[in-house]
Parts: structure tokens; sequence; C-alpha cells
């Protein structure tokens, strides 16, 4: 195996790196065959499995035509320069290695780590900051304050094999959409005990081959376990779940916890919060910043508000499904933030279809466009990775087109109460709105660029 590679660590794209030994007491991962990988361009290190090294090399200039990122250059700038310098001890001390009397340093090293397809970092407890990747991540950086902070790292705790130790409650999750089965996928994975339910009773199927168990009705699923979940499309089916036949509402007991993940307005949030505290239940809210890739991939944001006893308890569970979480507060804040998020995103979409399309309708190349965008300051894989699928024309649904229009009225409506303008989202709102009726209301939110075409 070659000192200089290209390593790859779970979803992200190769990275050039050089295999170095371990610290003495970091233990190799069981049941893989594997390097310790220092990144260039970063202070990252990471067990790599050895199929997923590649001589650098060989592989130099495929690498460097997929990957475009400044980023990315500095680091193979880095490579280049310590293959010549390497090279040049080679030539002064005659074959002869030079490691006699070399300094180590002693800083803590940051390792990333892999389980499968999740990525789990370890940190430093002493580092503030969020760990530095060689990878863009599409989600904002976060800032921990050690005090008065609302925001919680909840996978500060994680092994560092990047296993979880599961709660021993019993945990039940209601809806298997889009984002719901990647979250009960990676809750199983890491070991909870799982009951699900889901309104098509089939998406059911196959997480019970995972080892889920099935609830026939939510008030059922709520009943048997200690803390249940649910993920549902809007503020009517949130409402329907916990209030409507066989609901929540009729399983809930004293000490019965009730996590509402959905996207829904606050007042649905206040609403749903009253009543399950009317029966002895605890309730908090969860609604998550991401999409079914990073669902999927356990790399969720969690923002979390309600009962601060009850965020503690579902300590593992975020840790399973997301890579980080923030309390917010009372319960209606983490609904407020998450729709000023959505707003922001569903925005920002609108306006990077129309500039592609206003590229086009001046004779200016689209893919060039988008080469220069992700050059610049709004470089992000969120843009890459939505302008490329327009481009090539794949629609399919990361976040559903009608899901973000939702999101988009219901924070104007929530700007309404609050007497605040908000025009810019206005504008998008109408712009998605044609959209839906052009059927592409089961399309991923880049569809919108159909509304400037049509």
């Amino acid at each position: 195996m070659a000192t200089v590679n290209w390593g790859k660590l779970g979803r992200y794209p190769p990275w050039p790196g050089k295999i170095v030994s371990p610290p003495k007491d970091l233990k190799k991962p069981r049941g893989k065959k594997c390097h310790f990988v220092k990144f260039f361009g970063t202070e990252d290190h990471a067990w790599i499995k050895v199929e997923q090294l590649k001589p650098y090399h060989a592989h130099k200039e495929e690498m460097i035509k997929i990957n475009k990122g400044k980023r990315f250059q500095q680091a193979v700038d880095s490579v280049e320069d310590f293959l010549k310098k390497a090279k040049g001890k080679e030539q002064n001390s005659d074959g002869k290695g030079d490691s006699k009397g070399k300094k180590t340093s002693n800083k803590p090293l940051k390792i990333l780590e892999e389980d499968d397809e999740d990525l789990s970092a370890l940190k430093d407890p002493s580092e503030k900051a969020s760990l530095s990747l060689p990878y863009e991540i599409n989600s904002v950086d976060l800032i921990v304050k050690d005090t008065g902070s609302t925001s919680i790292q909840a996978a500060d705790s994680t092994a560092i094999n990047g296993s979880i130790t599961p709660t021993d409650k019993r945990i039940g999750f209601l809806g298997l959409g889009l984002m719901g089965s990647g979250i009960v996928s990676n809750l199983l994975k890491m070991g909870h005990v799982v009951t699900v339910w889901n309104r098509t009773a089939e998406k059911c199927d196959l997480f019970i081959q995972e080892g889920a168990r099935l609830g026939r009705t939510p008030a059922e699923v709520a009943s048997m376990c200690d803390i249940t979940f649910s993920c549902v499309s809007d503020p009517k089916a949130a409402r329907d779940l916990v209030l409507g036949p066989s609901g929540v509402l009729q399983g809930i007991r004293p000490g019965k916890c009730y996590v509402e993940m959905s996207t829904v307005d606050p007042e649905t949030i206040t609403e749903l919060s009253q009543v399950i505290t009317s029966r002895g239940g605890r309730f908090l809210e969860a609604p998550v910043a991401g999409s079914q890739q990073l669902s999927n991939d356990g790399m969720l944001v969690i923002l979390a508000a309600g009962d601060r006893t009850v965020y503690e308890d579902c300590s593992s569970c975020f840790q399973a499904m997301g890579k980080t979480s923030f309390f917010l507060g009372e319960a209606g804040n983490a609904a407020r933030m998450m729709l000023i998020l959505n707003m922001v995103q569903g925005s920002f979409m609108a306006t990077i279809a129309e500039g592609l399309t206003l590229a086009q309708a001046t004779g200016q190349s689209q893919q060039t466009f988008l080469d220069i965008l992700c050059q610049g300051q709004m470089a992000s894989t969120f843009v890459d990775q939505k302008c490329q699928n327009i481009l090539q024309g794949n629609f399919k649904p990361d976040y559903y087109l009608k899901h973000i229009q939702k999101d988009l009225r219901l924070a104007i409506s929530m700007g309404d109460m609050a007497n605040h303008p908000t025009p810019m989202a206005a504008a998008a709102n109408e712009v998605y709105k044609r959209a839906k009726a052009l059927d592409q209301s089961d399309n991923d939110i880049s569809a919108v660029y159909r509304a400037y075409i049509h």
C-alpha cells in the first residue's frame, strides 16, 4: 500500500491523505482491515478501509477532474509539496531514513469515524468550534457556548468507535416518509428497541425485517412505548395523529413522552403540548434540518424545545439520527426557528433556479454559471448537488417541493402575526405555487426550476 493515497470516508468524496502510525492508545476498529490516515490540508485523521484507499499518482487526474473546490486544490498542493520535499530528502540522504530525532506533536488528534455509511466526529472536549472537515457539509458550522447556552451537541458522548449506548427506554416512531425512514433505520442500527407505525402499513415491512416491532395504531404505539416520536407532513396530519381516532392521545398516560418532529407552525405545537401534558404526558418538539440523504446518513440537525428532561432522555436517539442538536427553550421556539430556516432555504433555491434560467435566456452556459458559482463565496454541497440535478433533469425528491411551499406559507403567516414583512418569501412562495400547479409537488424542491421554463 502506497504511503500517499486517496481516502474515502462515508458519503464524502475522496480526499488526499498519507498513511501514518496511530497513537499507541488508539485501538484499531474490529473487523476492518484498514489504515490510519492523515488528510492533507487539515488536521483530521481517520481509519480508512483498505478498499477505500487508492494510490495517489494513479488516480490523481481522475480526482482532480471531479473536484474543483478551493480547499481540495489546497490539499492537492499540500500533497505535491510533501512529495517534493520527501524526494529531496531521499536524494540528500542516499536512501537512508531521516526519522531519528523527529519531534512529535502533543496536540490532540481530530479523528473522523465511520460506521457503515454514517460519519461521527470525536472532538477534544476543550474545543468550542465545530469540527473542521476536509469536505463541505450541507449545514451551518456550530459554536457551542458553555455558559447560559441553549445549544448542545448531542454527539459529544459518542464513543471513539462511532458506537452509541442506546437508551433502555422503549421507542415508538410514527411516520415513515422521506425523513422518518432514515431516522428509524439509524435508531435500529444503533441498538434501540423501536416500534413503528405508518398510515401505509406496507412501509413498515422493511423495518420489521431489520428488527422493529409493529404497532397497529398510534394509540397502541404510545401506550407500549416510553418515548414516541412522530414525523408527518403538515399541521393537519400532526393534529390528526394525536387527536384523531385511535390517536396518540388515547395512549398517553402519566410519564409517557411524545416528541413531535414534524415541521409545523408554533400554534399547532402549543395545542399538542397542552393536550399531551393534560393527560400527564411529557412533550418535546424536535423538528429536523436536513434532507432524505442527511437523514439516511444520520447527519440531521435537531432543533428541540419544550420539556428539557425529555430532551435529555432522547440523547442517544438524537445521537443516532443527527450530528448535533439544539435546545431552544419553551415549546414553539423550535417550530419558529425551523420555519425561518426553511424560508431561507426555499427562497434561496428559487433564486438559484431563477439564475440558471436567466443564464439560459441570455445565451450564457448554465454549466459555466454553476462552475463560477461553486468557486465563489456561495459555494456549497447544496448548491452543487441541486444545480447538477437540475442540469441532468433529475428531480427525485430529497425534500418534497410541496413541503417547502408549505413551510414558506407558514413562515409568511408567522411574519404576519409578528407584524414583520416577508416580501422575499412571499415572492418565492408564488413561484413554488406555480411549480405545484405544474404537477411538481412530489418532486424535489429543485423542481421549482420548472416554474421558470413553462
